[in-house]
């Protein structure tokens, strides 16, 4: 009797795991639409020409080739092109994979250089503004001398823009830092490597204002969203907060049987248990980069705890290799980190779009004072427009031109607060 039952259960799960690796085969790139999503074409943004700014967010780039055959840089070069004066990029870290930008003796270095060369040339005619955040790769993959990593590549990038306020938070601090845009639109930048990265790492919001506790940090950040809860606010980090992906502990079927692939894909070794062990671990303990990892699950819950005090919101992030929206508790928060590499994300849950293909999201506000999200993913012929796969009204506020002008800081000084 023993045996039968056993048997059964042994057939029952294999059954199921085959169903379940066949019907995620057959979706997995496809993309996901909520229920109340399905209907999105049918409505239309307002004109090209009533766009008074636009932002273009863009994670996880490291691994970009050249312009002329990398086609997530063509998309965004697309987008440079047409973006003009009132713009704004935003690259959301992991910059430089593997490891950031190592030091001239390595023998990485020429193809870190390489890579941010490739992406700089971009902006070789570009009149907006180019924003770059630091990810866990950038700081030499969280190791302890991580902080002269990303020093390095701050350095390099803000040289190369002639731009110090290139990228933000300065000086691998804390924030959080802001970037003026108009009346409505307020850019806020936040270094969430901070809360788990291994050795040196400035205890300030920027270079010389420092705080005494780490604490200090979420007061700074409610601080500002209070003084401007009139605004739409883009809140701009590294590590996303939600994610129906791999740093959210979400595995595809060949990941639970096969965990050595997370090591080499070409390792097929069948571990069902070790792999489900592995699983509950990456969900529920975490590795360093994962959301569930204790440090950074302790700064997600008291980052939650203040921005569900507030409504406009648009949290953005990279991290996971991948293109997803949700919208809780009246704010937005979105993973853009698909720029050079795609991972498996699970459709449903909170994510009211998914998707796994290379991409970048847009933001784009409009003289009637509403706020447009749109993703964007590279077109399968060289030279078209890229497509537009999602797009949704996020924003109502007051027209535009109703709005009091934001005071341009004085000649030499900083935008950033």
């Amino acid at each position: 009797m023993l045996y039968i039952i056993a048997l059964i259960v042994f057939l029952s799960v294999n059954t199921w795991f085959v169903w379940a690796y066949i019907r995620e085969k057959k979706f997995r790139k496809k993309p996901f639409y909520s229920l109340s999503e399905i209907g999105w074409r049918t409505t239309p943004p307002p004109p090209v020409e009533e766009r008074t700014h636009t932002i273009a967010l863009v994670g996880d780039v490291g691994s970009n080739g050249s312009l002329e055959d990398d086609h997530l840089l063509q998309a965004v070069h697309h987008w440079v092109k047409e973006a003009g004066e009132n713009s704004t990029i935003l690259f959301l870290g992991d910059n430089v994979y593997p490891t950031g930008l190592p030091p001239t003796d390595s023998f990485r270095h020429a193809q870190a250089v390489q890579r941010l060369e490739n992406q700089l040339s971009l902006f070789d005619e570009y009149t907006g503004k180019v924003i770059y955040l630091s990810g866990n790769h950038d700081w030499n993959k969280g190791r302890k001398d991580g902080y002269e990593f990303v020093l390095r590549q701050e350095k390099f990038i803000t040289e190369k823009l002639q731009d110090e306020m290139a990228y933000l938070p300065r000086g691998g601090c804390l924030g959080p830092v802001t970037w003026e845009i108009n009346g409505q639109l307020l850019i806020i930048v936040i270094n969430t490597q901070w809360w788990v990265q291994t050795g040196h790492k400035p205890l300030a919001a920027n270079p010389g204002e420092p705080y005494e506790t780490s604490r200090e940090f979420f007061s700074a950040l409610q601080a500002l969203l209070e003084e401007n809860k009139h605004r739409f606010i883009v809140l701009a980090a590294h590590h996303p907060v939600y994610s129906n992906a791999l740093h959210g502990g979400k595995f595809t079927v060949k990941q639970h049987l096969f965990p050595l692939t997370f090591i080499n894909k070409r390792a097929l070794i069948p571990l069902p248990i070790v792999g489900s062990i592995f699983r509950i671990y990456r969900k529920y303990i975490g590795a360093h980069e994962d959301m569930s990892f204790p440090p950074f699950r302790k700064f997600r819950r008291r980052l939650l705890r203040v921005l569900h005090q507030y409504q406009s919101i648009f949290y953005v992030a990279g991290h996971d290799h991948n293109l997803q929206y949700f919208k809780v508790k009246g704010n937005h928060y979105a993973v853009s980190g698909s720029g050079s590499k795609t991972n498996f994300v699970a459709k449903g849950g909170k994510a009211s779009f998914a998707h796994e293909s290379k991409g970048f999201m847009v933001l784009d506000q409009y003289k009637d004072g509403s706020v447009w999200l749109r993703v964007l993913e590279p077109a399968p012929t060289t030279g078209e427009a890229p497509l537009v796969m999602f797009q949704k009204s996020i924003y109502q506020g007051e027209p535009v031109s109703t709005l009091s002008p934001v005071v341009a800081p004085p000649e030499g000084s900083s935008a950033v607060q």
